[in-house]
């Protein structure tokens, strides 16, 4: 009897199972030789090809003229201004010298485009993931020539998805702090909500508690709100003249006592270095804070693989059978020009080698597993309308992969609309495929395993849920450039609407038309990014790496209360 009251955690076996796990990395990984799918395009499918091909052509058109615009910033003027009058380097210069290269992922670069309150290049802010000291960290990085670094409702927003992914992924947090403050005529957008301005400062703390090393460089005005980034931070580096932290500045001081400062007497490098304590590190000059912050983070206890034994993994790995180029005439121009979407699988993983799951069941979801640069992962990809059986094949191998600690892939291009409920027999069928979607949405919903979502054609209705859509959390979020995002697809609304009102529904078409393309999406950062299809295999390559180095961070366990700085 008493055996049987024992815990399920208490069990005699679960600690060696633990310790197995934790030990996983120094051991080699079991064979597989998964069967090649050998998925040539064929001379039937061209002309579908074809089209699909103007239009993503057209799609990198308009991506590369965004690309442009946002390299920008805020414009000639402000560059002009920033780097003569202000002696300031610009954020990508800064990046260059901070980052080991230039094979960076780069977060949101459209975010702030298309907004009711006009265009904010990237948000004011640029967020990626790079690698610092071999080691790969989130940086949050102001660019002062947006709007002088004024922080815009989307700017808080972009920064605290790069914290959630920081904190998601327990990677370490370089903010590059040059901020005005928040755009006072937008402050009910701003400062009063959970997910707004003090939620930066709440993450923070809780990332400290968690262990995830924070360093701050202070590169210019840390003024109002912005001044908590730098003093919450376990590090902070600030550069002699260029860089202040104060709550108000000279005009404010000026205002409420008539007494006369400069910004470096009020809050300067050399002040808070010497007195207040806020920084611990003082730099003379903008280049020498970056060799600052390398050998801080060159202090993060993580032990990271052999550089040369990675290096030789890389090489022995297959490439796929197929050119990645293809790709962008996979990349559907509207669902009705969809192909297999196993063409696209084996234009992604390893060697075009792909294990299915249940491959003559529910065969509108296509599952399996496969490697994608060595790493292990399993595959849900959409391959038209998520049925009953296609989603109770998706809760089995969602849970499996859960199972046995195999991230997943989400291929998503969900069907345009719902079925209408016709007769009592569609009834039936649409009531059984609603509870089995159900069941799909709570495998992924309580997967615990890390998830990246590529949206390669249509994000509608409750399938994308299902599919591990924005709310359910994914690790990264890509979107193809032309994807669609809306609860359904354009020319697709009459289904919602009462028959015979056609000017509502004409109305409505052309509303979905222009909101749910990839860019107006990324815009409002539904999504971390638009990829181009080409460049998936070695996006996914990355965020595998990346999610994967927390397992080489040592004493995470070792419970710690948040580190204050005084």
């Amino acid at each position: 009897m008493y055996r049987c009251m024992l815990r399920f955690s208490e069990l005699p076996w679960q600690c060696p199972v633990r310790c197995m796990s934790s030990s996983a990395g120094k051991r080699r990984a079991v064979h597989s030789s998964f069967p090649v799918l050998n998925l040539p395009l064929h001379p039937i499918q061209h002309h579908v090809y074809e089209a699909n091909m103007r239009n993503s052509n057209a799609c990198h058109k308009k991506y590369t003229e965004l690309r442009e615009k946002v390299n920008k910033g805020g414009g000639e003027n402000a560059i002009t201004r920033h780097t003569k009058r202000n002696r300031k380097l610009l954020v990508r210069d800064r990046l260059r010298l901070l980052l080991d290269d230039d094979d960076f992922l780069e977060l949101s670069p459209f975010a702030g485009l298309g907004l009711p309150y006009g265009d904010i290049p990237s948000a004011g802010c640029l967020t990626g993931i790079g690698r610092i000291s071999g080691l790969w960290c989130v940086f949050i990085a102001n660019d002062a020539t947006v709007k002088g670094g004024t922080a815009y409702p989307i700017t808080v927003k972009k920064q605290l998805r790069a914290q959630e992914i920081a904190i998601q992924n327990r990677l370490p947090c370089v903010y590059l702090v040059d901020s005005g403050g928040a755009f006072l005529p937008l402050q009910s957008e701003i400062f009063p909500d959970k997910n707004q301005g003090g939620r930066t400062f709440y993450n923070e703390a809780i990332m400290s508690a968690m262990k995830i090393p924070q360093v701050a460089v202070v590169c210019g005005s840390c003024t109002a709100g912005g001044a908590y980034i730098p003093t919450m931070a376990e590090e902070a580096v600030m550069v002699h003249q260029i860089g202040t932290i104060f709550l108000g500045g000279p005009p404010l001081v000026k205002a409420a006592t008539g007494e006369e400062v400069t910004p470096e007497e009020l809050g300067g490098a050399r002040l808070h270095a010497e007195v207040s304590g806020c920084v611990d590190h003082f730099a003379w000059e903008e280049k020498e804070t970056f060799d600052y912050t390398k050998n801080i983070v060159s202090t993060f206890n993580f032990q990271l693989p052999d550089e040369e034994e990675d290096r030789s993994k890389r090489k022995a790995v297959e490439e796929p059978l197929y050119s990645s180029e293809e790709l962008m005439g996979l990349a559907p121009r509207s669902y009705n020009y969809s192909l297999d979407v196993k063409m696209i699988v084996s234009r992604l993983t390893d060697g075009s080698r792909f294990q299915e799951f249940k491959a003559l069941y529910g065969t509108t979801l296509v599952t399996g597993f496969a490697k994608i640069h060595g790493h292990l992962v399993g595959i849900v990809a959409n391959n038209g309308v998520l049925s009953y059986e296609a989603a109770l094949k998706g809760s089995h191998f969602i849970q499996l992969c859960d199972q046995r600690d195999i991230p997943l892939i989400f291929l998503q291009n969900t069907a345009p609309s719902e079925a209408l409920t016709l007769s009592t027999k569609q009834a039936e069928i649409n009531s059984n495929r609603l509870k089995a979607q159900g069941s799909m949405m709570a495998a992924v919903a309580c997967a615990s395993v890390p998830k990246i979502t590529v949206v390669t054609g249509g994000c509608h209705g409750a399938d994308s849920y299902a599919m591990c859509g924005r709310a359910f959390e994914p690790n990264f979020l890509f979107l193809w450039p032309n994807a669609r995002v809306s609860v359904t697809a354009p020319g697709h609304v009459g289904a919602l609407l009462p028959r015979d009102d056609h000017e509502e529904e004409e109305k409505l078409n052309r509303r979905l038309d222009e909101e749910s393309s990839a860019f107006f999406s990324s815009g409002r950062m539904w999504d971390d990014g638009v990829i181009l299809p080409q460049d998936t295999r070695q996006i996914l390559r990355d965020s595998l790496d990346i999610i994967k180095q927390q397992h080489y961070q040592l004493s995470t366990k070792k419970s710690q209360s948040v580190l204050l700085r005084m």
